[in-house]
C-alpha cells in the first residue's frame, strides 16, 4: 500500500510513494476561471498543499510530478517563477521584524529570477510595487502564493495597538497587487474572512472564493474520495473492527466503516447552496495512521490534539467569554445575519458564533443564497462536539475533578450498575458551581451531562429524533445503546408523578428501537431541584 502523509509539499507525495487524493481537475477548473482568488478554511485542512500544488504546477509544470493525476494530459501553460510567501514564518510579536523578514524574501526572490532594476526598500509594499513594475516593463509575470495571510492578526487579538499597525502594513501590501499585469496568478489562504485586511477592498480584484460551490470540495476529502483512493485502508480498518481477514472483508462492511468515519470526522460544509460537505483531511490521514501503528480502531480526536485550541481562539478566549454550551446539542443550529458571516469587518469585534465558523468548531447548515432568515451554523461532526466538550469543561471542572470523574468511564458504561451510573452523574453535578451554572430546568442539566460525557469520549446524542419523538440524551456504546429521559422536579412532591411521565414517554414512544439494533437499556430519571437535595434522586430502567 501507498503510505500516508499530512506534508503540505507536494512533490513530497510524488517522491515518497504517498497517497494523494486528486483534486487536479478542481485545480484546472479553478486556474482556467480565476485569477486572484482567496480561500479561508480552518487550520490543518490542506491549505498549504493546495497552494503548493498550484505552485508546483505552475513553476515546473506536470512532468514527472503530475503523471498520475486528472491534469497530466490537459495543462498545457507555460513554466513561471513562483512567489511563496508564508505569514506564518514572518513572526507575530513585531512590525519591524515582519517588514524585515518579508523584503528579505521578496528580494531574495527577485534577484532569484533576475530582475534587473528591482530597487530594495525598507517596506514589503514598497519592494512589491518595484518587483512588479520591472516585471511589467519586462513583459513578464510571476505567480504568487501567500498562506496564511492573517496569523499576524490572529496573534494580536488582544493587542489592539500591534493589530492595528499589522492591520495597516496587510492593507499596504495588498494595496500593491491590485490591478498588476505581471501577476498571472495570484492565491491567499488563511483561517479567517476580515474585511479590514483590504483584501476585497482595497484589493478588490480578488476574489473570495471560500463559499463558491464549485470549489467547495478542493480543499477536504469527499466520502467518494476516501473510498476510491484508500480503500486499502478502509479494509484493513474493517477486518481489524469485524475480527475477519482482509480478504473477507465485505462491501457492507466498508461502507459501515465510511459512515463511522463521516459520523467523527465528515460534516464541514464550505458550500454557498449548503449541500456539499468534505472530511477533515487531517483526521482521516490520522486516522489510518493509527490503525497501521495499532491494528486497531480508534476514532480519536486527532484535529483537536494536533494543536489543540486554535491559536486565535485561545487568544480571543483570553479576552471572551465563550458562550457555546448550546452549541454541543446536535440538532440545534446557531443563526446569524447573513452580513455578519459573509463580511466579519475585524478580530477584535468579530461575532463569536461567526470566529466558531471559521476556526472549524461550527461549519455551513443553509445556503447563503437564500439568507432571509440568516445563516445557519452547526457542530459538523462528532469529534468538533468533544473538542468543544474540552473547551467547556474547564469552565465547569478543574483538571483533578475531571480527571477523577474519567476514572474507569468506559467500563462504568458498558458494565456498571444503574445505580453506579447514577451516583456518577450525580457526581458531576455536584462539581458544578451551582451560583454559576444552576441546574434551572431540564435542557441545562442534560447539557452538563452532555458535556461531561462528551469531553470523557462516551459518544452521545441529545434530543436524538425519531418517528415517535426524541429522547433526551442517548449513548451510542459498541454493543449497546442507553436512553436517559429526564424530567426536572421543583420539590419532593413532584418526583413521583415526574418519575411516572418520563416512564410513560419512554415506553410510548419506543424510545431506541432504532437500527442498528443493540442490546437496549433505557433509564427514566428525575432531578429534585429542592435547594437540599439538587441531585437525581429517583430512576427507573426499563
Amino acid at each position: 500500500m501507498k503510505t500516508i502523509s499530512n506534508s503540505g509539499s507536494f512533490i513530497n507525495f510524488y517522491e515518497n510513494d504517498r497517497i494523494y487524493i486528486d483534486k487536479t481537475e478542481t485545480i484546472y477548473n479553478l486556474l482556467k476561471t480565476q485569477d486572484k482568488i482567496f480561500i479561508s478554511r480552518p487550520r490543518r485542512f490542506g491549505k498549504s498543499l493546495t497552494l503548493d500544488t498550484i505552485g508546483t504546477l505552475f513553476e515546473k509544470g506536470v512532468d514527472p510530478y503530475f503523471k498520475d493525476t486528472w491534469i497530466y494530459d490537459k495543462w498545457t501553460e507555460p513554466t513561471y517563477p513562483v512567489l511563496k510567501l508564508s505569514f506564518l514564518t514572518l513572526g507575530t510579536e513585531s512590525l519591524e521584524s515582519f517588514n524585515n523578514k518579508l523584503v528579505s524574501q521578496i528580494s531574495v526572490f527577485a534577484k532569484y529570477i533576475g530582475v534587473v532594476n528591482y530597487i530594495e526598500s525598507a517596506d514589503p509594499d514598497s519592494c512589491l510595487n518595484s518587483l512588479l513594475s520591472e516585471l511589467r516593463k519586462q513583459n513578464k509575470q510571476i505567480v504568487i502564493l501567500i498562506d496564511e495571510y492573517d496569523c499576524q492578526l490572529t496573534a494580536n487579538i488582544n493587542n489592539k495597538e500591534l493589530y492595528e499597525k499589522f492591520r495597516t502594513a496587510l492593507r499596504n501590501i495588498y494595496g500593491c497587487l491590485k490591478d498588476q499585469a505581471a501577476i498571472k496568478f495570484l492565491a491567499v489562504t488563511g483561517v479567517t474572512r476580515l474585511k479590514d485586511t483590504t483584501i476585497f477592498s482595497v484589493g478588490s480584484d480578488i476574489k473570495d472564493i471560500s463559499n463558491y460551490s464549485e470549489y467547495s470540495q478542493l480543499i477536504g476529502f469527499t466520502r467518494n474520495e476516501i473510498k476510491n483512493f484508500y480503500i486499502d485502508y478502509l479494509k484493513l480498518a474493517a477486518s481489524y473492527e469485524n475480527k475477519v481477514s482482509v480478504d473477507k472483508v465485505t462491501d457492507t462492511q466498508i461502507e459501515d466503516m465510511l459512515d463511522k468515519l463521516a459520523y467523527n470526522y465528515d460534516g464541514y460544509c464550505f458550500d454557498e447552496r449548503g449541500v456539499k460537505k468534505v472530511f477533515s483531511t487531517w483526521s482521516v490521514n490520522s486516522f489510518f495512521q493509527k490503525v497501521i501503528a495499532t491494528e486497531d480502531v480508534v476514532f480519536g480526536d486527532y484535529w483537536y490534539d494536533n494543536g489543540g485550541i486554535p491559536s486565535i481562539l485561545a487568544n480571543y478566549l483570553k479576552s471572551h467569554e465563550l458562550n457555546a454550551v448550546d452549541y454541543l446539542d446536535k440538532n440545534k443550529v446557531v443563526t446569524v445575519p447573513i452580513e455578519l458571516y459573509s463580511n466579519p469587518t475585524s478580530l477584535l469585534d468579530i461575532d463569536q458564533n461567526v470566529l466558531m465558523c471559521q476556526t472549524g468548531y461550527l461549519t455551513l447548515r443553509s445556503s447563503l443564497t437564500d439568507g432571509a432568515f440568516g445563516v445557519y451554523l452547526a457542530i459538523p461532526n462528532f469529534e468538533v462536539r468533544k473538542s468543544l466538550a474540552k473547551l467547556l469543561k474547564s469552565k465547569f471542572f478543574d483538571s483533578n475533578t475531571i480527571m477523577a470523574l474519567s476514572m474507569d468511564v468506559k467500563e462504568l458504561f458498558n458494565n456498571g450498575s444503574y445505580d453506579n451510573i447514577i451516583e456518577r452523574f450525580n457526581a458531576v453535578l455536584n462539581c458544578i458551581t451551582y451560583d454559576n451554572y444552576p441546574v434551572i430546568n431540564e435542557s441545562a442539566l442534560v447539557n452538563y451531562l452532555n458535556i461531561y460525557l462528551t469531553a470523557v469520549g462516551i459518544p452521545t446524542t441529545i434530543e436524538n429524533h425519531t418517528s415517535k419523538g426524541r429522547a433526551d440524551l442517548s449513548l451510542e456504546l459498541k454493543d449497546k445503546r442507553i436512553i436517559f429521559e429526564f424530567k426536572y422536579a421543583d420539590n419532593e412532591s413532584d418526583v413521583k408523578t415526574k418519575l411516572n411521565e418520563a416512564i410513560e414517554q419512554i415506553k410510548t414512544r419506543d424510545y431506541g428501537n432504532i437500527l442498528p439494533q443493540k442490546e437496549l437499556i433505557r433509564i427514566a430519571a428525575v432531578f429534585n431541584a429542592s435547594p437540599t437535595v439538587r441531585s437525581i434522586t429517583v430512576f427507573s430502567c426499563l
